[in-house]
This record gives structure tokens, C-alpha cells and sequence, in this order.
């Protein structure tokens, strides 16, 4: 039977919800008379360098649905606008973006959840690539429970097992958006409760982020070498009875079902900032710290 080759596919990309500029794409599938799959080749235009075309790419391995999800996916599109904001890699003009190779795709449920690709950036000048390899996994938010009980000060964190680092690790109980919407604050309630079984309420979270300056988008990003994480950190402050303190020590939690092997561990807040490597326990402890010492909280609700 004779392969029909030469496809053209024409389709517009919609980043509305991202409020992305909008872009042309094309797309080519190149087939041969042969057992491997197509290599999938897809085009896009971005404002910021008409006249130069990006090519999206498909590793070998990727499949025709997986490589349509990267590219319309909120990770992806999040990504391509952030190259063209106000201090975005493209926005000098210095600066061109050439080609994306998708890599890796995992799903959770019908959404992406990682994203992995490399991206060739070169510097005009030079011709020399900048480091372009991505893990896309998008926003999410961390959440730093201090609780006073007899005169002292305890932060509740959560001990899990982290494969990519091989070590059970002490953390703040965080997690990852889990759609567009960008409801950062009803994420950190909703992944508190999963995670140590403690119950917050909206209003009593003080977005710790949203001391920094504007420029930083309110956000941390713990490691932007390789990984677009962006990160929220909240902060609440209750006042408990030592029984709770004993009850929530060692406590299991998190959703099974998902993997998630949790146990409570409760610390003196004094001794936090040394108890652990967790870059979120970290930067929450430096902006709690920065934010008191300028008189930035509010009063401690009675």
C-alpha cells in the first residue's frame, strides 16, 4: 500500500489564559518507506523575531498525542511568554531562539504534569548556545505553619521520600497547581490539609511572597538552572495546646494512593533554619525573618 506523504497541518495556538501573545504554526510531518515512526516537526512564529521561525521538534519516542499536548500545554506556552516579558531572554533582540526539542512528557491524569525539553538560544553575537536544558513543572506554592504553644514557637513540616535526590527529606508542606485558574492561596490551604491534616483558612495566610519587589513576579525560584519552578510562600501563625504538638509528632498523612508516604514532624521554630537542606524551609525563613524585622506582618490574630 502506497504511504501518502506531505501532510500540511495549519492551526492556531490560543495562550489567552496565559495572556501570551498569539503565534503562526505549521506543521510537517516528514514520512518515509520505512518501520520507524515519522520524526513530528512543527513551526511556530513568535513576535519577537518574525523573521525567524522556531522549529518544535519530537524526540524519538514521543508520540504524535504526547507532542501536541507539550505544545499546547499551559507548561509550554507559560514558558514561551516569559521569553518575551519585559526582562525576558528574548526581549533585547541579543538573543534568538532557534529550535525546541521535546523530550520527555508525563502526564497526571488528562493534564501535564512535567515537561522536559531542550531549547537552542543563541547569543546573535557570538553564535554560542546558552544553557537551554528545561524541566517544566510550573507553579506552586510552599506553606510555613508556625504554631505557638506554652511559650514556645514550633514550624510543622513534613518528612517524605524523595527519589530524585535518593533521601527521606524534612520539608514545608507544598505542592503544585493543579490547573490554570492560578488560585495559589486555596492551593496551599488544600495541600496543608492533604499533607499533615491541619485545617487553614484562607483568610488567615499571609502570602510572604508578596513582600518582594515587583520585578520578581512575587515568586521564588529555588532552581533556575535547570528548572522553571516558580514558588508562593505562605505563612500562618496559630496558637495550639501542647497536646496538639504531641499529636501532630509523627503523624501520618498524605494521599496514599498517590504515593505519598507522609509523616508530621514538628520542630522548634529557633532551630529551623539549621534542621534541614529544603530550599523552601529556607527562603521562608530569610522573608519571615526580612518581613519582621521591617514591620511588614500584621498582628498575630487572637
Amino acid at each position: 500500500m502506497a504511504l501518502r506523504v506531505g501532510t500540511i497541518f495549519c492551526k492556531t495556538l490560543c495562550a489567552s489564559t496565559l495572556h501570551a501573545p498569539s503565534w503562526r504554526r505549521t506543521t510537517r510531518l516528514c514520512c518515509k518507506m520505512s518501520a520507524e515512526s515519522p520524526p513530528l516537526i512543527h513551526s511556530i512564529t513568535l513576535p519577537n523575531q518574525v523573521a525567524e521561525p522556531v522549529q518544535i521538534v519530537a524526540a524519538p519516542g514521543i508520540s504524535h498525542s504526547d507532542f501536541w499536548s507539550a505544545i499546547d500545554s499551559s507548561l509550554f506556552k507559560q514558558w514561551l511568554h516569559n521569553l518575551q516579558t519585559e526582562n525576558g531572554v528574548l526581549a533585547f533582540g541579543n538573543m534568538a531562539l532557534r529550535r525546541v526539542l521535546i523530550q520527555g512528557v508525563d502526564m497526571f491524569g488528562n493534564r501535564i504534569g512535567f515537561l522536559k525539553f531542550k531549547a537552542d538560544i543563541v547569543d546573535k553575537e557570538t553564535g554560542n548556545k546558552v544553557p537551554g536544558i528545561v524541566f517544566a513543572r510550573g507553579p506552586a506554592v510552599a506553606v510555613l505553619i508556625l504554631l505557638q504553644s506554652e511559650g514556645e514557637t514550633y514550624a510543622v513540616l513534613t518528612e517524605q521520600v524523595r527519589v530524585p535526590t535518593g533521601r527521606i527529606l524534612l520539608e514545608l508542606p507544598a505542592g503544585m497547581l493543579d490547573d490554570d485558574k492560578g488560585d495559589f492561596v486555596g492551593t496551599a490551604v488544600r495541600e496543608v490539609e492533604e499533607e499533615t491534616g491541619i485545617h487553614l483558612n484562607v483568610e488567615d495566610m499571609i502570602d510572604l511572597t508578596a513582600f518582594l519587589d515587583s520585578s520578581t513576579g512575587y515568586r521564588v525560584i529555588p532552581s533556575p538552572g535547570g528548572c522553571d519552578e516558580e514558588i508562593s510562600i505562605f505563612l500562618y501563625r496559630g496558637s495550639v495546646n501542647k497536646e496538639m504538638i504531641t499529636q501532630l509528632q509523627g503523624k501520618e498523612a498524605g494521599l496514599r494512593e498517590h504515593g505519598e508516604l507522609i509523616k508530621v514532624r514538628v520542630v522548634p521554630y529557633k532551630k529551623l533554619w539549621r534542621t534541614t537542606a529544603d530550599s523552601k524551609v529556607l527562603m521562608a525563613v530569610a522573608l519571615l525573618e526580612m518581613a519582621t524585622k521591617e514591620g511588614l506582618l500584621p498582628p498575630l490574630a487572637t
